[in-house]
């Protein structure tokens, strides 16, 4: 059954991709994507059941892998990929009536959204690493072309740029892989079954532990650079700011968060293999996601502060946010990894919300210039409330989810690493006030801007931000005690 329900979930996004290969130029073709993409989410919700009440399944003769942990991620990246293709359909439609999209590039862009959503769920469910790497390059790929859809010199430089720097970034990663096989080889014998996950955890107490130290500097740096952590993440700012506004909320609320699931299933081999080192070298993994993240967040918080571009800006905050759940993984225990995945979910719902709303704001001003937009709440007051309450929720403020898991991350710290939490609230102090003091002014300034020609889709802004409310308000027991489930399996 639990091969049956994964093929469904990966063929559905796979047909889409073809159907709006040879359809996506018809005039219902934003239909058709926003109904695979829903179509994927049924299945998604399917498969997720399934894990919570059996626990952890492989399937297709263990090529693939099923547990509390990427089965959320599953679930939540299906809901956000069906959200922003139903906000697709206006804001691409609106993009074709100021002439900066056409039917060829519309057609483009459908049939690759579909494929981009497959290569994320097979990177997520897969069991071989080796595969992992390869879903992550095609999820690369795609991109590069949605990146690239408006084809302006500027779209063109940033899609170039995200090409070299995640090409270099994955070669890496794949140097990390070979040596995680050269390591498993000894143990496990040569063949396919010496890149499967479950086989690496059940004997990751065996694995040479200097091998598997040297594999995970690979690999956090190279799939590091597809999470955006400092220093390797300039070209997340560019890409958010020349691909169209979906491609935007999928890269920060989805990809991002998939790269780091492969590097939490290095850490917990990396631990198991390191064990109790008394040279402190069983930290060795978490040390260094909590430094990359630590560094993210400050050099984030302070590049926020110089931002005009207002989707470069939100795009600094996706650095900065990514770096805080880092660096919680790497801090480890079960109150830390369980804040960590409360705010991956925090952050993909808040922040693709926010990009749905600042996409609509800047097709309203005309331009992404922060200085340029104004008084967005005389012109649609929903798509100003949606932005300021996404920006207030981003920025953690209480009753909204994000402030709950912040609290839990920032309370860990000062309990177990007391000295990172000044540099902490500093960082997000300062991330406040660039953010808070840019946004206010371009919800309630003075406009001369004009409506739009089509009804923007603020359903799904708005639906985010409530499912962040609630969480903010009452955590459901049902889905506290999922998130501790995954927490225990990555070691929390």
């Amino acid at each position: 059954m639990i091969d049956l329900q994964l093929l469904v979930l990966l063929l559905t996004p796979l047909l889409g991709g073809l159907l709006l290969a040879v359809f996506g130029s018809r005039s219902w073709a934003a239909e058709l994507n926003s109904l695979m993409s829903f179509c994927t989410l049924i299945a998604a919700v399917v498969l997720t059941m399934r894990v919570i009440d059996s626990g952890p399944q492989v399937a297709f003769n263990e090529q693939f892998f099923i547990d509390q942990f990427n089965v959320f991620l599953v679930a939540l990246t299906a809901f956000v990929a069906f959200t922003t293709s139903l906000f697709s359909r206006p804001y691409m439609r609106i993009e074709q009536h100021h002439g900066k999209l056409t039917t060829q590039m519309l057609h483009l862009y459908y049939s690759m959204y579909q494929l981009f959503t497959l290569a994320m769920l097979v990177a997520l469910t897969s069991n071989n690493m080796g595969i992992i790497w390869v879903a992550m390059e095609a999820a690369t790929l795609t991109t590069v072309l949605l990146v690239s859809l408006y084809r302006t010199p500027a779209s063109i430089e940033a899609a170039w740029k995200y090409f070299i720097l995640c090409g270099v970034g994955i070669a890496l990663a794949l140097f990390g892989t070979i040596l995680l096989y050269f390591a498993a080889e000894r143990v496990l014998g040569e063949g396919g079954t010496a890149l499967l996950w479950t086989h690496l955890n059940q004997v990751k107490g065996s694995l040479e532990p200097t091998v598997l130290k040297i594999a995970f500097v690979f690999l956090l740096v190279g799939y590091g650079t597809k999470i955006g952590l400092v220093p390797l993440h300039s070209w997340l700012p560019d890409a958010h700011a020349e691909g169209p506004t979906p491609v935007s909320a999928v890269l920060s609320g989805l990809l991002l968060n998939v790269a780091l699931c492969a590097v939490m299933r290095s850490k917990v081999l990396v631990d198991g293999a390191l064990g109790t080192d008394s040279a402190g070298g069983a930290h060795f993994a978490g040390n260094l996601m909590m430094g990359f993240g630590l560094l993210s967040v400050v050099v984030a918080a302070l590049f926020l502060s110089r931002q005009k571009d207002i989707k470069r800006m939100f795009a600094y905050s996706s650095i900065e946010h990514m770096g805080l759940i880092t660096f919680a993984f790497g801090m480890g225990g079960p109150v830390a990894t369980f804040a960590a995945m409360l705010h991956m979910t925090m952050h993909s719902l808040t922040k693709s919300a926010i990009f749905f709303a600042v996409g609509h704001a800047v097709q309203k001003a005309g331009t992404q210039q922060m200085e340029n937009i104004r008084g967005i709440l005389q012109i649609s007051p929903t798509v100003g409330w949606g932005l300021m309450l996404g920006t207030l929720a981003i920025l953690g403020m209480p009753p909204f989810g994000v402030f709950a898991s912040e609290f839990l991350i920032i309370t860990t710290a000062m309990h177990d690493y007391p000295w990172t939490t000044p540099i902490l609230l500093i960082a997000l102090g300062i991330a406040f006030a660039a953010i808070f003091g840019k946004v206010q002014p371009i919800v309630f300034g003075e406009t001369t801007a004009k409506p739009l020609p089509h009804q923007p889709a603020l359903i799904p802004v708005f639906a985010h931000l409530l499912l962040v409310l609630i969480l903010g308000l009452y955590m459901p027991p049902y889905l506290a005690n999922w998130y501790r489930q995954a927490a225990a399996l990555l070691g929390g």
